[in-house]
């Protein structure tokens, strides 16, 4: 057990003039199972980098212990190899005995370790190279998100091994996982960083409690304001008013009045100024104590949809189907038989490589979108005549280009898809830069807000929360209850599923 220190942390990315962290210090230690929680692009992978690798920065980190991060980088060369043949070069000093006991852990043969890497399904690769991350001696594991692109069986088999384990940092939107796996949460706030005891649902209390009482102190604080001020105002008036009685007065209507009243009048005007300004003191007071009291707090703007009603109220119609490759021995999916009606919010369900993507394709070709040639459908394959789809792909790897380039191409308001953007948190300087700039989450983000600006009887999205954050996920969910879209979807996070699926279908 030691103590990682982080003291003053300011980094910039190359190029860039926004800080990632300016001035940051916070203290861990490496006996914990920590999660890292925060927005897209606030830095929780760079914050890994700066752990695992020696970035240019500001301030110091104390890293006690090495550092190994997950995942490991794999060549296209390594591809073509078993993983036994390069589980050297990823972690010096890693023993195949150790990492077989690793996989027996994950539920996994040891006769992975011996197949061509790129064979593997996402699920085998991911457990192979955690396998190889907890095969060595005391280091300091960062953990970047282990759960993206798997099923459920390979989430709960991911979940249980971790359960077993200790001293790592975990970053991960999985609620789920979160809660199974970590005892202490590190969150990257808006402005500040801190560090708490307890899991996911732990710290989501916390913080609505927080939260709660901060917006209740910042109110309190501003009718406090208001009230200072307008007895300042009052005061301030009055001594004016009084002021001006100094000189000039009618002897008649004031036979009370004479010179030497002057002095009077002025220290009287002189006590009311001093209270305006002992008012003024206090209004500064309490503007001192109202800031800062909502830095912190997230807030995330109601997102919204414009679903098109279709003149059919069944949009698929799907019997005793059979999908296959051209080329292929046999047939991805056999057998399909499912029915979507309008108002449906169908998710599908099934391991990885079970074609839930293949079958997305299909749909999508069928109503005219992307091609799929290379798919053949036996038997009743059916979508409804003049179906409009918003299809959310999977991969964001290709997004590059600038903003306007990708309304352009498209077919989006740029206005309006800025503006959704910055509803999903991007900052406008982000708005600014080149989508392959972007971080994963962001990326995803992108697609996410192109979709919901496309009016469409259908919207088929394919895993849309890879990558994305908790705040996003919760605000995803709140549109998608709102106008209860059409909806064929992928999705391993079961919380979303729960709340969003009317029904299951199982490939």
């Amino acid at each position: 057990m030691a103590q990682i220190s982080v003291q003053n942390l300011t980094f910039y990315h190359t190029g860039s003039t926004e800080p990632v962290f300016e001035n940051a210090s916070f203290s861990l230690d490496t006996a914990w199972r920590l999660g890292l929680i925060g927005r897209n692009g606030k830095g929780k992978t760079t914050l890994l980098r700066l752990f695992s690798e020696n970035l240019p920065h500001q301030g110091t980190i104390t890293l006690p212990v090495p550092a190994a991060y997950f995942p490991y980088p794999v060549t296209p060369a390594q591809m073509l190899l078993p993983a036994a043949e390069f589980a050297e070069e990823l972690r010096t000093g890693c023993e195949s005995w150790r990492i077989i006991c690793e996989l027996t852990q994950l539920d996994e043969d040891a006769e992975i370790l011996y197949r061509p890497f790129c064979t593997l399904s996402a699920g085998q690769r991911t457990k192979v190279l955690l396998a190889i991350l907890f095969a060595g001696e005391n280091d300091f594991l960062l953990i970047d998100e282990p759960t993206n692109h798997l099923d459920q069986n390979a989430r709960d088999a991911v979940r249980r091994y971790l359960e077993g384990k200790q001293g790592f940092i975990l970053v991960s939107h999985d609620r789920d996982l979160l809660d199974a796996c970590t005892d202490h949460i590190l969150v990257l706030n808006r402005r500040t960083i801190a560090v708490q005891t307890g899991n996911f649902t732990s710290w989501w209390e916390n913080k609505q409690r927080s939260d709660h009482f901060a917006e209740a102190e910042n109110e309190k604080h501003r009718k406090e304001i208001r009230k200072l001020r307008q007895a300042a105002k009052r005061t301030a008036d009055w001594a004016d008013k009084n002021e001006r009685t100094k000189i000039g007065f009618d002897p008649v209507k004031e036979h009370d009045r004479c010179i030497s009243s002057r002095s009077f009048i002025g220290a009287k005007t002189k006590k009311m100024q001093s209270r305006v300004k002992q008012m003024e003191t206090r209004i500064e007071r309490e503007i001192s104590e109202q800031e800062g009291l909502l830095q912190d707090i997230e807030t995330t703007a109601a997102l919204r949809l414009t679903p098109l009603t279709h003149h059919k109220q069944t949009l698929l119609h799907i019997r005793e189907c059979d999908l296959q490759y051209v080329g292929a021995e046999k047939p991805v999916l056999h057998g399909l038989t499912f029915d979507l009606q309008q108002g449906d919010r169908l998710a599908l369900h099934g391991s990885n490589g079970c074609g839930k993507s293949t079958l997305m394709r299909k749909i999508l070709a069928q109503a005219g979108g992307l091609p799929a040639d290379d798919i053949r459908a036996d038997g009743i394959f059916e979508t409804a005549s003049g179906l409009r789809i918003s299809y959310l792909p999977q991969e964001t790897a290709h997004l590059s280009g600038s903003i306007p380039d990708f309304c352009a191409a498209h077919g989006l308001d740029r206005s309006l898809f800025c503006a959704l953007l910055r509803q999903l948190d991007l900052s406008r300087a982000q708005l600014a830069g080149d989508l392959a700039s972007y971080s994963a989450g962001q990326k995803k983000k992108v697609l996410l807000a192109a979709s919901l600006l496309t009016p469409a009887h259908l919207y088929i999205w394919d895993e849309p929360l890879n990558f994305i954050d908790i705040f996003s996920r919760m605000q995803l969910e709140a549109v998608l209850t709102e106008y209860q879209p059409t909806m064929l979807f992928a999705e391993h996070d079961v919380r979303f599923r729960e709340h969003i699926a009317t029904a299951s279908v199982m490939l």
